[in-house]
């Protein structure tokens, strides 16, 4: 019985590590024991108003499967991110790095929106476990509460960032919470 439930685990590690994904990418400029703050360059990406996730996720999902004005298959990228804009939950899709302004498909769904995210200072905690608002609230607080000991000022509302399938295990997965913070330069950190 310990050999199949160890020849199960190793499959599922194996199967959630497989799946390489193009990530946002970053420069960490500065890590301690508990966050760490990335440098992004701007970003291109998907983006829809959170109605349940299931529907967001698929909106999302459907456009990078084809359904834009190329009928162009677009490979998923990590991570996925959930943000308050407005009074509004939105999720979003990064595109790939090939992509720009010129070469990216309009969505065939009129609540798809293409944006560039623009780069800058963001701070960072990462989790394992499931992403429900309970872990997510948990963490962020642990962040803010982080950064307002650090004096470092908050400029963006809390952003959830997962990076893995539901069918990974729990323990295996990462999780984020994400700050964008007023760095004027790096001297400051």
């Amino acid at each position: 019985m310990k050999k199949i439930l160890s020849i199960i685990i190793l499959s599922l590690i194996i199967t959630s590590n497989g799946m390489a994904y193009e990530e946002a990418n970053y420069e960490v400029v500065k890590k301690n024991e508990n966050y760490e703050i990335r440098k992004y360059s701007d970003r291109l990406a998907i983006e829809t108003e959170i109605s349940n996730q299931g529907s967001s996720f698929r909106e999302l999902f459907n456009y990078i499967s084809g359904s834009n004005e190329n009928n162009e298959e677009i490979k998923m990228t990590t991570p996925v991110t959930q943000v308050e804009k407005k009074g509004s939950m939105t999720m979003q899709f990064y595109l790939p790095s090939r992509f720009n302004k010129e070469n990216t498909p309009n969505p065939s769904n009129s609540d798809v929106k293409i944006l560039n995210i623009k780069g800058g200072y963001y701070a960072t905690i990462t989790y394992s476990g499931r992403a429900s608002d309970k872990n997510f609230i948990k963490h962020k607080n642990i962040l803010e509460n982080e950064l307002i000991k650090n004096n470092i000022s908050i400029l963006s509302p809390p952003i959830k960032a997962t990076y893995n399938s539901p069918f990974t295990l729990p323990l295996l997965r990462r999780n984020e919470v994400m700050f964008e913070i007023n760095i004027k330069n790096k001297g400051e950190i």
